[in-house]
């Protein structure tokens, strides 16, 4: 990135092949839109290219790339509302019929589909720091340093999403 900040504007293709996935990743989960997602993704490399200046060097490239994009979606109004689309839903919902089923990659998939539903009751805050913790595996530290809180706040919000999220889960499966 500090090649990029002193004008060498051909690494940004580069950054944009090895952090365009994980980043898509996150706004796929904070919006549920695949089209969104990636519009979200174009507009955090604009940024990144826009506001490279900005940059200091200090910490890791993707805590100040997840800060971007934390803005990115906030900017964009639509980061608190999850609208799910018609084909999640019917996808979250393909049960058997009265009975748990007996095989076992059917199970884990409506296992899986309780979970995503159970994520996205979970209040934008605790999902949010659940994704950038559990699926984009980023440590404690960048967590603290994208939210701008310390790290043991991090550990307190991360326990009570995961907990938040036990319970919406247990109650989806009752």
């Amino acid at each position: 990135m500090l090649k990029v900040k002193n004008g060498d504007l051909d690494k940004l293709g580069l950054l944009f092949e090895r952090h365009h996935r994980p980043l898509f990743g996150f706004m796929y989960r904070m919006t549920g839109q695949r089209e969104l997602s990636e519009d979200l993704v174009q507009n955090v490399f604009y940024r990144i290219l826009k506001y490279r200046h900005t940059y200091r060097g200090e910490g890791e490239f993707r805590t100040w790339m997840y800060h971007l994009a934390r803005n990115v979606i906030h900017d964009n109004g639509r980061t608190l509302k999850r609208t799910i689309r018609h084909e999640e839903i019917t996808e979250q919902t393909e049960w058997v019929s009265g009975e748990m089923a007996t095989d076992a990659p059917m199970q884990k998939k409506q296992e899986m589909a309780l979970l995503k539903r159970a994520m996205e009751n979970l209040h934008p805050e605790s999902r949010e720091v659940l994704i950038l913790s559990k699926y984009q595996e980023l440590k404690y530290h960048e967590i603290a340093q994208i939210l701008d809180i310390t790290e043991g706040a991090v550990k307190v919000r991360v326990h009570r999403a995961v907990n938040q999220l036990k319970n919406a889960y247990l109650e989806l499966a009752n």
